[in-house]
């Protein structure tokens, strides 16, 4: 049943393979407490019985943000259940979701980003890599999947472009600034061939096992050099992302144009980052106003 669901999804939605993974791991999660605490299956469960779960992982202090995915991944499964006659009715019908704060994303200062790039070691093949891939990320504002999975034909040099799959199997062109890509092409020309060493791989990004970068070792890669540029903030490569965006918004980029190349479906999403450029504005005030 969990397959099929999956299976429907990503035929629907084009569902990355983390948000599939992250749906099945909450309907198994609830069929198994659905098991230890009513004897049913995920089909008999009804209204009281969703209420007792939501109830149940309040309990165990579940975080507002996990409550909410959860409640959606029911209603997800269960509107789909309806759709295709396995039920006659929706448990998760008036069924109300907590009561989400709207958090500004964390980002990094125009100086940190600085820092952060000039970080690796690029004498090394491999600080040459990270460096362009640091620089690609914040001149793009990529998510960090769609960067460790770009081939080398996605980035046209010459046009100044880079060809993204993003959610939703959503096609963007997103353009890159002329340092990204000479630190691209100095990483293509100078540490890529060195890395691969006559092997071949599809990848643009790969590692001395002539492997593909993957999301959890850029992660570990970013902390690093943060950590060697003295950054001391919670970082991780979507806060590149963020910083991409409010470094656009502060020096003021139209909203749309930041929407279209983050690939935010609806505008209201990329809305958050002109909080950011506010909050930012207040805080120079306050420092520098002699009524501040």
């Amino acid at each position: 049943m969990l397959d099929a669901f999956c299976d429907t999804l990503w035929l629907e939605d084009g569902l990355s393979r983390n948000t599939l993974a992250a749906y099945r791991r909450d309907l198994a999660l609830f069929a198994r407490w659905l098991r230890g605490e009513h004897a049913m299956g995920l089909l008999q469960a009804g209204h009281g019985e969703v209420l007792g779960y939501l109830a149940h992982r309040y309990a165990i202090r579940t975080k507002a943000s996990s409550a909410a995915r959860l409640l959606s991944t029911l209603r997800r499964f269960y509107r789909q259940q309806v759709r295709d006659g396995r039920l006659a009715a929706d448990p998760t019908m008036n069924v109300e979701g907590p009561k989400l704060p709207r958090g500004l994303p964390r980002s990094l200062t125009e100086s940190d980003v600085d820092a952060l790039l000039g970080a690796p070691d690029i004498a090394t093949p491999l600080g040459l890599r990270d460096r362009a891939m640091l620089e690609l990320l914040y001149a793009t504002g990529l998510r960090v999947s769609e960067l460790v999975t770009l081939g080398g034909v996605q980035v046209s040099e010459d046009a100044g472009v880079v060809r993204v799959m993003g959610k939703g199997s959503r096609e963007r062109l997103v353009p890159v600034g002329e340092v990204a890509l000479d630190w691209l092409a100095r990483y293509r020309r100078e540490a890529r061939p060195a890395l691969l060493a006559g092997r071949n791989s599809g990848a643009l990004f790969v590692t001395q096992r002539a492997a593909a970068m993957t999301r959890q070792m850029f992660w570990t890669l970013v902390k690093r050099h943060a950590a060697a540029a003295g950054i001391a903030k919670p970082i991780s490569p979507h806060v590149l992302r963020h910083a991409f965006a409010t470094h656009l918004v502060n020096h003021g980029a139209d909203l749309r144009v930041v929407q279209l190349l983050l690939g935010h479906a609806d505008v209201s999403t990329t809305q958050i980052y002109t909080h950011v450029a506010r909050e930012r504005l207040k805080q120079l005030h306050a420092k520098h106003h002699p009524r501040g």
